[in-house]
């Protein structure tokens, strides 16, 4: 790390990941919208649903270990140019006249596949970078990036699709990521040292990854927590519009401004880890933001009126960064270099996971025992798991 001028680079580094992530996040909302529309069918939400989370759990696995393997910068600029281009021909054969639906999920495959390498490696980088002591900041202000774009990019896309072809918006994404790509390129980032063991393949690297998960108890005990709060997070995550249609009623604005508030929330959230760096104990900040979690989704649970409903969503957007940047940057100043891109994507295969498999469960329930129950009955068990573990594993760090 050239600690002279790690500012700059990294500016320059979050900044191109940003205008990547905007353009990208444009063309996920078209390509959904775009297949709702021209299908409204459920099947075929469905297939995309699967072609956005299969293969990045799948390739996952063995992105840790290129990652690990490789410049995490030539990674990082491979993946994103693998996207652009896969969506540059998506436009192209649009635009010819071939406009098959099984094509935007053959590219949404592509897109998840290097979205399963990219985030990883975007976390393995950030420590080349960024000194020890600047860590907690740069990743809150790396989620509060994120969030805005998440936040800005349906309204763009949904004004770009008013105005334009779904070819254009394609095309936009192309742009940003050629973008992107660019500024990365002018990123110094001292490549990690390596040293040269008997591993001979990608098989035996997982191994070793899966030997040092087992044999480092904080990160093993960190890593099954977070599969236990993100199943059981997953009621407030995807079953909160459901909720609202119920309760409050269908309104399509009730819904926006549900989704609005928890963006606004995880904003927030970004610039308060930011500005605040969490307690000196980072376990105490993730701990005491998943205790806070599960209260406030009792609190959903038991909303009386909509007002009183949105403030308890934007708190929870709030806490959602407290919760994450605390693990990231643990992972990033506890695990050796080396072996950051197999760890973080243990991380993301457990988001990936987890999330789904909740709603598989919780998602059947809600047609026979009340989304609010639900709720209430998972916040007590985040609140439980959270102030129990906290208390047995993690007062030392």
């Amino acid at each position: 790390m050239n600690k002279s001028n790690w500012k700059s680079s990294i500016s320059r580094f979050l900044t191109a990941q940003t205008i990547s992530l905007f353009g990208s996040s444009i063309v996920q909302y078209a390509i959904v919208w775009y297949i709702t529309l021209s299908t409204s069918s459920g099947k075929m939400l469905t297939i995309s649903t699967l072609c956005g989370f299969l293969p990045q759990i799948v390739i996952s696995l063995f992105a840790g270990v290129w990652i690990d393997r490789y410049d995490r910068k030539k990674m990082i600029m491979l993946s994103d140019s693998v996207i652009a281009v896969s969506t540059l021909l998506l436009a192209v054969t649009f635009l010819s006249g071939h406009k098959s639906i099984w094509l935007l999920f053959l590219v949404l495959v592509i897109r998840s596949a290097g979205t399963g390498i990219q985030t990883p490696a975007v976390n393995s980088v950030i420590p080349q970078i960024v000194p020890q002591e600047e860590l907690m900041r740069i990743n809150g202000i790396n989620s509060t990036l994120s969030s805005l774009m998440m936040f800005l990019s349906p309204a763009v896309s949904g004004v770009i699709l008013s105005v334009a072809p779904f070819e254009t918006t394609l095309l936009i994404d192309f742009l940003t990521a050629v973008i992107g790509v660019g500024i990365t390129a002018t990123v110094y980032i001292k490549p990690v040292h390596k040293e040269r063991s008997r591993l001979n393949s990608g098989m035996e690297e997982i191994r070793s990854g899966f030997l040092y998960l087992k044999e480092n108890h904080f990160i093993k005990r960190l890593l099954s927590y977070q599969l236990i709060i993100l199943f059981l997070i997953s009621p407030s995550a995807f079953l909160t519009p459901l909720m609202v249609k119920r309760t409050f009623g269908a309104d399509v604005w009730r819904l926006t401004a549900s989704e609005m508030t928890y963006s606004l929330g995880m904003i927030a959230g970004g610039l308060l880890i930011a500005s605040w760096g969490g307690f000196r104990k980072k376990m105490n900040t993730t701990m005491s933001a998943g205790a806070f979690y599960g209260m406030l989704m009792i609190a959903l649970g038991s909303a009386p009126v909509f007002p009183f409903y949105l403030v308890c969503n934007a708190l929870i957007g709030i806490t959602s960064p407290c919760y994450n940047a605390p693990i990231t940057v643990t992972i990033q100043e506890k695990v050796p270099q080396e072996m950051h891109g197999r760890i973080f994507s243990f991380m993301q295969i457990a988001t990936s996971c987890a999330l789904p498999l909740g709603m598989a469960v919780f998602g059947p329930l809600a047609d026979v025992v009340k989304v609010q129950t639900l709720l209430t009955a998972t916040g007590i068990s985040v609140v439980a798991i959270s102030l129990a573990v906290w208390k047995m594993h993690f007062l030392e760090y």
